[in-house]
């Protein structure tokens, strides 16, 4: 394969993790790599150091105009940065094309990419498709959005490996010949409005999944997800699907009765029985059927494919188990950045919830949550962060008792207090976590460490 890079000028815009590895991949592969940021390089600490002994040039504290006194034949951008951030602004006034580390990282190693989006759901289903690939002794490797910079694995990686990734729309929008194998979309729910612009904006990157695959390739979606059909308009990928009613000719897993059930598109085979699924909760279900078709199409066993459902046992902040204490059990979910996952993760008790939830207030409609809060499923709601006062709202609309609390440790204690045997503390923020926390990481382990203190 003709290496691309080999003497390309390549402006790398947002140091951070993804940054850093891009900047290495691509100074590995003989391009001429410049990398800018907008914090000092005292704020960078030593890796910054290390790219500059290895042939990078690093422009710090800003992004000055004078970036374009010379030509780059790319931009490559942190997933995070805005597009309406200089120096990315100018590089699209320019024409010079602007992507992703996704998008190096494929072209670096195009084979066998298995990548999965959705606005929930994401890393859970990543996590087990994993889980499922190890049980059938599938080689894999996963990396992406989930906490591995793609560009840190594609080189080590053989090209007879499936790569499991999990994708943002963030890294999708900057997208140009990305064509990944198999591609999943779990769903679509308003999230990174002040990112994108708009719903209709966030779906068209989610979209990029599909839009350069051929008829070889799979496109997978949630076949009981009617309003997202449209997304198959002008696919030519092959069409699988988790859930929803069987297709002729469109092979996927869904739940019959009480059983799960494969069905390659002409005959149904059994997999398990839907309490076999470890995990609690409809959305949990979900994500194994869609984890399961994604591991089938790849080359596993249904009967690996069933051993995970019992063995797998979820992923850190995404409705982890942290510990019973005097008969009340506490679960973090600090992974439920919006309001449609704290929806799901509500939905898995049917009773007696002290919810945590609150953090930083993008504009979401809390009001998704109604339904749940009026079945009597939460007993009190603690507030916290700019979000707060907005969710303590709809809880006295309901005359669910609600207090406000300042952080997770706080929140902790009252929910101690407050809890009776039998009882279930959520940390469920519904909201992101950057007004009080560097990250939903950070807001998890400080909720886990509290619970551990009681």
């Amino acid at each position: 394969m003709v290496n691309e890079w080999a003497g390309a000028r390549v402006l790398v815009v947002g140091l951070a993790r993804s940054g850093a590895a891009v900047a290495r991949l691509l100074l590995r592969h003989g391009a001429q790599v410049t990398i800018t940021d907008r914090r000092r390089a005292e704020e960078l600490g030593e890796e910054a150091n290390e790219l500059a002994q290895i042939g990078a040039r690093l422009v710090v504290g800003g992004h000055p105009e004078s970036l374009f006194d010379q030509p780059w034949d790319e931009v490559v951008k942190n997933p995070g940065v805005p597009y309406s951030a200089y120096p990315v602004t100018e590089a699209i006034r320019r024409g010079i094309p602007v992507v992703t580390e996704l998008e190096v990282a494929w072209r670096i190693r195009p084979e066998n990419w298995l990548a999965i989006t959705g606005t929930n759901g994401k890393t859970t289903t990543t996590s087990w498709v994993g889980h499922m690939l190890e049980a059938a002794g599938v080689p894999h490797r996963v990396a992406g959005n989930i906490g591995v910079p793609l560009c840190d694995v594609v080189e080590a990686i053989d090209s007879k490996e499936w790569l499991v990734a999990e994708l943002s729309s963030f890294q999708l929008q900057g997208t140009l010949r990305f064509r990944p194998h198999i591609g999943a979309i779990l769903n679509i729910y308003p999230a990174h409005l002040d990112y994108h612009g708009s719903l209709e904006a966030y779906a068209a990157a989610k979209k990029n999944m599909f839009v350069n695959q051929g008829p070889e390739d799979y496109a997978v979606l949630n076949g009981g997800r009617k309003d997202e059909h449209h997304l198959m308009a002008g696919v030519r990928a092959r069409p699988a699907q988790f859930g929803g009613p069987r297709r002729p000719g469109v092979p996927g897993m869904a739940v019959e009765g009480d059983r799960v059930l494969w069905w390659d598109g002409f005959r149904t085979e059994p997999v398990c029985a839907v309490s076999d699924v470890a995990l609690p909760g409809e959305h949990n279900l979900e994500n194994f059927l869609a984890a399961g078709t994604l591991a089938v199409l790849a080359g596993a066993s249904l009967s690996a494919v069933a051993a995970s459902g019992r063995t797998f046992r979820g992923v850190e902040h995404r409705m982890e188990f942290v510990r019973q204490w005097q008969g009340v059990t506490f679960y973090n979910d600090s992974k439920a950045t919006n309001p449609e996952a704290a929806f799901r993760a509500l939905g898995a008790f049917p009773k007696n919830v002290i919810w945590i939830a609150g953090g930083l207030d993008r504009g979401d409609d809390y009001r998704r949550l109604l339904p749940l809060l009026q079945e009597g499923r939460v007993k009190t709601v603690l507030t916290m962060g700019q979000s707060g006062p907005r969710i303590a709202a709809l809880a006295e609309e309901v005359e669910i008792p609600f207090r406000k609390v300042s952080d997770v440790e706080e929140a902790v204690r009252i929910a101690a207090s407050l809890a009776r045997g039998g009882d279930v503390v959520l940390l469920s923020p519904a909201a992101a976590s950057w007004d009080q926390y560097r990250s939903f990481e950070e807001r998890g382990r400080m909720f886990k460490e509290a619970v551990n203190k009681l």
